[in-house]
């Protein structure tokens, strides 16, 4: 999958970009609304992801000049304008949906994904298996050997998709920090391991073997053994 992410705040920018290559995604980045349109024509993209403060050519300028010139991208649009008026003029002038900032990594990859299923056609998968653990997306219900588990939080319930999409590869306590929490995260922080020993109480205190593993010095990985 090929996104456009078009952001001129650098921080928002490598944290949105990070995610997106984590989850499997070439990305090509721009950092004004001209440079947007140039790499917006000439590519061929599965979604992008706009602001709409941009220098050089705002975000609704450029998703107007995109939809004139006939490219169909989906869009996702971010900004920090929470107004009815504002989402409603960049529905109209084009973007696909629209995500209001500070958000939540797994917010914004729930929704680039729907904008991709939407236009090619694609049903959504939704469950995740890993061994005899089961987290249904929709219900939002977790189940192991059969059993249906304490209801997550939504932090418990994001860091266990997380894992689960990422099984057998070790994540690290920074990965964690920005897919779970948004990107304005303090890293020397330890509320991914009161978060993680959380979730183990729910996932493995009663059951074998144990599926989340911590990898000293690094961070943990979801796996069976």
């Amino acid at each position: 999958m090929r996104a456009l992410l078009v952001e001129d705040d650098a921080t928002i920018a490598d944290f949105v970009a990070r995610g997106l290559r984590e989850a499997a995604f070439s990305v090509d980045q721009a950092p004004d609304g001209e440079a947007g349109l140039q790499l917006a024509l000439a590519g061929d993209y599965d979604v992008a992801v706009i602001d709409l403060m941009l220098p050089k050519r705002d975000g609704l300028s450029l998703i107007q000049t995109l939809r004139e010139r006939q490219v169909r991208t989906p869009v996702l649009i971010l900004s920090a304008r929470h107004s009815i008026d504002d989402r409603v003029r960049g529905l109209e002038l084009g973007g696909d949906d629209y995500l209001t900032k500070p958000f939540a990594f797994p917010e914004l990859l729930a929704r680039v994904q729907a904008l991709i299923r939407r236009a090619t056609g694609t049903p959504a998968a939704s469950q995740l298996t890993v061994g005899d653990l089961t987290l249904d997306l929709l219900s939002r219900r977790t189940t192991r050997a059969g059993r249906e588990l304490e209801p997550l939080r939504p932090r418990e319930f994001a860091l266990l998709e997380y894992l689960m999409r990422s099984t057998g590869r070790v994540v690290s306590k920074t990965m964690i920090l920005s897919h779970v929490w948004d990107y304005s995260f303090d890293p020397r922080t330890n509320v991914v391991d009161v978060l993680v020993f959380r979730l183990r109480e729910k996932v493995d205190k009663h059951f074998e073997p144990k599926l989340i593993q911590t990898v000293r010095g690094i961070g943990y990985v979801l796996q069976v053994a």
